[in-house]
């Protein structure tokens, strides 16, 4: 192989474009490289933080589903309890009602027998008193008359 000027030439070019490559190109297109390298790795940074803020925004979620929840179940507990509260008050207010009603037409049921008995008494003396007359077959003067009367309601 013979080295001549066609083949000379062609070295001397290249090693002139391996020089304005290495020189103006290669920095350039390095830099413009590792300038997508650190957009992928902080676009892949940026994803995982997000994977992370979404992981604890999922369980702070979570927990404020809990949260509700366990509230909702303890208003409901309340409800119920004052509503059992208020079922029960009504319960013993009812039979408290009853109770007195109960006692009221008791004494009235007494205090209409006493009554009457007290008239029936009346009856029994008066008739007594007529039959004493029509058998006497004379008239009683009130005063006795009175006084047979009591005397007879008390022995009745």
């Amino acid at each position: 192989m013979e080295i001549n000027m066609t083949f000379l030439g062609q070295m001397i070019s290249f090693a002139i474009l391996v020089w304005f490559t290495t020189k103006f190109i290669w920095p350039q297109l390095n830099g413009a490289i590792e300038e997508r390298q650190k957009k992928v790795a902080e676009g892949l940074a940026a994803a995982e933080r997000a994977r992370a803020e979404l992981k604890d925004a999922d369980a702070k979620v979570a927990a404020e589903i809990k949260q509700a929840r366990q509230q909702s179940t303890d208003i409901i507990d309340k409800a119920q309890a004052q509503a059992n509260a208020i079922i029960e008050k009504a319960r013993v207010e009812a039979t408290e009602e009853i109770n007195r009603l109960k006692a009221q037409a008791q004494d009235e049921i007494a205090s209409m027998a006493q009554r009457a008995r007290e008239q029936l008494r009346e009856q029994v003396g008066t008739l007594a008193i007529k039959g004493a007359e029509k058998i006497v077959q004379r008239e009683i003067d009130p005063a006795a008359h009175k006084a047979l009367l009591d005397q007879l309601a008390a022995e009745i």
